[in-house]
């Protein structure tokens, strides 16, 4: 049980092209977002699609396959686990984000 504390699963689009980021210690960073889309009908009866964005980072070997072969609008599958974490703006503002580190990606689609 231990496998599916902190483990999630989505199917979505890219949002825009993955940002990457090279390190001084030679290892990679891919950033990019995805979109998730469910749809229901309210008590109206009218259909309403409701979209959540999902922030993703993936490293090393991932990270390579992000840059080389994912741009905005691909489709793709996530495994990975949830990470938040807090920074501080160049105005010393304290943000938090969560994130889903990527520990396996499919590409679905064209």
């Amino acid at each position: 049980m231990n496998a599916i504390k902190n483990k999630v699963q989505l199917i979505g689009n890219l949002g825009q092209d993955p940002e990457i980021v090279n390190l001084e210690n030679g290892s990679k960073l891919a950033k990019f977002s995805i979109a998730t889309s469910e749809s229901y009908k309210n008590a109206q009866g009218e259909k309403v699609e409701e979209t959540q964005w999902h922030n993703i980072v993936a490293w090393g070997k991932i990270a390579e396959i992000v840059e080389n072969f994912l741009a905005k609008g691909k489709q793709v599958a996530v495994e990975g686990k949830l990470i938040h974490r807090s920074y501080e703006t160049k105005e010393g503002d304290k943000r938090y984000i969560t994130e889903i580190k990527c520990n396996e990606l499919l590409m679905l689609g064209k």
